[in-house]
């Protein structure tokens, strides 16, 4: 972090995302005080909360891509979700903090996963001994010497010692060299004893202080079952076995319960659809202002319980967006606005943004074409005309209908390159280039019929 300045960032999230430089600068600042945050004294430190954002823009305009390769970055347990999934409490439906229950368990999921990495090299060394001891019969044991018998039994002895262990190598060269990856062995593998329970609750079961999920797993006595299966499969169950033995999981479970609340980055999407529109009181609106007070103290800082321990909620980052064409971010409860204090409103795509869009990423889509099929020997090439026109229809497309930004240029591309996809296997050291003329030409039924368009695309 100390090296991943507010400029390293935006010029990071520049490779993926094009424009919208506002909104990358507001989210790199409040990643960036987090590691100044870090360098307080712990007086000082505690009192210090994340600056909380609310990214405004219509759809398919990069909100939620950002705060994706925002916690991809920076190594952070990010979690998307809907604020209109949830209700208050009292109602059927989803209760606010199980958002940080499933914070924690991404949290979980990710340590456990650098862990496993940490100990690979030796898990695999000790997999490799469990695939030997499988491919070998049993060492034979020796004869009892006879009484009076020479010492010669003794060398005997050290002989098939010594033949089990040349024995051992040979096999151990042979897997190495992955000759004997489809022989067949028997590995025993655990098995569960009964279906795993979820029990839902808009309470949260967790609350209750039991971990109701694997209460009837820890009552039913553990099975193991002996399966037949190659050498190549063995070893992936192996080392995978062998892993979670050498893996720490109190280490892990404190790691991640400290990663989720002071990294954690919870992406908040719709949060217009649960603010209120017009006068307050009655219908609908009295259920999602409950939702927005249930969601005020998780955003303000609280503590939850999870099957993990308890987790505090001052440092996690909520990131908010929503369209906000009906409502307005000051429809939100006032106490809500106050936790939400950096507004940025994100731009809506054009034809010049989506030019920039399909060849300047990373992943531009003209990229990923061209190597989908590159899979299939045909070679695929788009001129800056063919983009053009491909980024005009997109833009158009918009107009006419539904404005979803740049996932429109998703279904214009599909339906662009269907043919091609399709005969791709029989079009083997072949090169296909698109120019302008080809692709409004393959488009212009769609582009004449303005009631096809909405329909196709």
């Amino acid at each position: 972090m100390k090296h991943l300045t507010p400029r390293v960032i935006v010029a990071e999230l520049d490779k993926f995302i094009i424009g919208q430089d506002d909104a990358k600068k507001a989210v790199a600042i409040a990643i960036r005080n987090r590691w100044r945050r870090q360098q307080l004294p712990p007086e000082l430190r505690d009192e210090v909360t994340p600056k909380n954002l609310i990214l405004i823009g219509p759809t398919g305009v990069g909100k939620t891509e950002i705060a994706r390769r925002l916690a991809n970055l920076v190594n952070a347990p990010f979690l998307k979700v809907e604020a209109s999934k949830y209700t208050e409490v009292g109602y059927v439906g989803r209760d606010v903090e199980s958002m940080i229950r499933d914070l924690v368990e991404v949290a979980l999921n990710q340590v456990s996963a650098e862990e496993r990495e940490i100990v690979l090299e030796k898990a695999r060394a000790l997999a490799e001994e469990r695939l030997l001891d499988l491919l070998l019969p049993e060492r034979p044991a020796p004869a009892p010497p006879r009484e009076g018998a020479p010492p010669e039994g003794e060398a005997a002895q050290q002989m098939t010692e010594e033949q089990y262990a040349r024995a051992r190598e040979r096999f151990r060269k042979l897997l190495r060299q992955g000759k004997i990856e489809d022989r067949p062995v028997e590995v025993t593998v655990p098995e569960r004893a009964m279906p795993s329970v979820e029990i839902f609750s808009s309470s949260g079961v967790e609350q209750m202080g039991f971990d109701f999920q694997n209460l009837f797993e820890r009552m039913m006595p553990s099975r193991h079952v002996t399966r037949s299966m190659t050498v190549r499969e063995a070893r992936d169950v192996l080392t995978q076995q062998e892993a979670e033995t050498l893996i720490d999981r109190e280490k892990v479970r404190t790691t991640a319960l400290e990663r989720a609340q002071n990294a954690g980055i919870i992406f908040l999407d719709e949060l217009d659809k649960i603010a209120a529109v017009g006068p307050r009181g009655a219908g609908p609106d009295v259920s999602r202002e409950g939702v927005q007070r249930d969601l005020l103290p998780i955003v303000e800082g609280s503590t939850v319980v999870t099957r993990h321990g308890m987790v505090h909620t001052d440092h996690i980052l909520f990131i908010a967006a929503g369209a906000f064409h009906a409502a307005k971010p000051s429809d939100l409860i006032p106490e809500l606005q106050g936790r939400f204090p950096i507004r940025v409103e994100l731009k809506s795509l054009g034809e010049e943004e989506f030019v920039r869009i399909l060849t300047e990423p990373k992943n531009a889509l003209t990229k990923q074409y061209a190597a989908l099929l590159a899979t299939e020997g045909v070679e695929l090439e788009f001129t800056a005309d063919a983009v053009r026109a491909i980024a005009g229809v997109a833009a158009l497309i918009n107009q006419r209908a539904q404005n979803i930004g740049a996932r429109r240029l998703h279904t214009v591309m599909e339906k662009l390159l269907e043919d091609l996809s399709f005969d791709a296997p029989d079009l083997r050291a072949q090169k296909v280039t698109l120019d302008g003329s080809a692709v409004r030409e393959k488009l212009k039924p769609i582009i004449a019929d303005e009631d096809l368009s909405r329909y196709i695309l």
